[in-house]
């Protein structure tokens, strides 16, 4: 092996809170986990300004805030985070070869994959400048409805997890509107008469999100019918979009096995993937609950699948 490749027991790739989780663990078994963080440090909760449902913050915390408090307890147990993105990866090899920003070489013996994944947004100016400036839009209806307890809101969607989050919202919010791009519905049968049976839910066929308004929140949502052109305007606080996630795996396609959305799968009641040596925690191989504190615990699990397999292999 040549002298100027950097060899890792363990690599963690990605920074939000599975791999954060994943490192603390490692670090403490005195694996010397280097995580890289990716082009977003802390992941999507850095996109999120209050959360109210991570356990041991009775009063709440920031999300950015939440992802420097889980990095600084990963580096005091000697947890080397780096900035950068992990873009070609040959699991299949041993060690486990993988490139850094597309030129640094190193290998590893055990890889923890945390890349997350991606919401789909629908691509509006003052969706994304609103989102952005935790204005009211969201992609996570049971991260942030709370804070719209008694409000109108809209969420637009029309699969089970639309079906679901609205369902979940009508019992927080005073009203809410399903805006559905055609006159029917993806949703599973069961969804769709549960939401079509909850009375202070509005489905709005046929229509599809023109502009949202506000200049520092929600004010309001403009939706046009795809029939008759007709304009609508929906007086709302909270504008939620839940038409799908991308999780972000495609580095390694062909190497892991994945679903059709592209989620890692992994063995049941494990992190362990298609390959040995290589976990998969958090959001790229979660799309049931896609919360924090679930992908933490599976970061957790990552960490000592990690520790058993290098011991088994007589590595560490």
């Amino acid at each position: 092996m040549s002298q100027t490749i950097e060899h890792i027991t363990c690599l963690i790739i990605g920074s939000g809170p599975a791999g954060y989780t994943a490192a603390i663990y490692a670090a403490r078994a005195d694996l010397k986990p280097v995580l890289y963080t990716g082009l977003t440090p802390g992941g999507q909760l850095t996109e999120t300004t209050e959360v109210d449902n991570f356990p041991g913050y009775p009063k709440g915390i920031t999300g950015p805030i939440l992802m420097e408090d889980l990095k600084a307890q990963a580096e005091r147990f000697g947890t080397q985070v780096r900035f950068g993105m992990i873009t070609k990866a040959d699991l299949k090899a041993t060690p486990k070869r993988l490139w850094v920003d597309e030129t640094i070489e190193i290998t590893a013996d055990t890889v923890i994959i945390s890349t997350g994944a991606s919401a789909k947004w629908l691509g509006l100016e003052n969706e994304n400048r609103l989102r952005l400036n935790a204005g009211g839009v969201s992609a996570c209806a049971v991260c942030d409805g709370f804070f719209f307890k008694g409000q109108d809101v809209a969420i637009v969607g029309a699969g089970d997890t639309a079906a679901e989050e609205a369902t979940y919202l009508s019992k927080l919010c005073k009203k809410v509107y399903m805006i559905v791009r055609r006159n029917e519905m993806r949703a599973s049968k069961a969804m769709q008469h549960r939401v079509k049976n909850t009375a202070n839910i509005e489905i709005l066929w046929n229509s599809e999100t023109h502009d949202v308004l506000g200049k520092e929140a929600v004010e309001g949502v403009v939706v046009k019918n795809s029939g008759s052109g007709e304009l609508r305007t929906l007086n709302v606080t909270g504008f939620f979009v839940a038409i799908g996630h991308k999780p972000n795996t495609d580095i390694f396609k062909d190497q892991l096995d994945m679903d059709e959305l592209g989620y890692l799968q992994i063995q049941p009641g494990s992190t362990r993937t298609n390959i040995a040596g290589v976990f998969a925690v958090g959001d790229c191989s979660d799309k049931t609950y896609r919360q924090a504190v679930t992908a933490a615990g599976t970061g957790c699990m990552g960490a000592l699948d990690a520790e058993r397999y290098l011991a088994s292999a007589g590595v560490h």
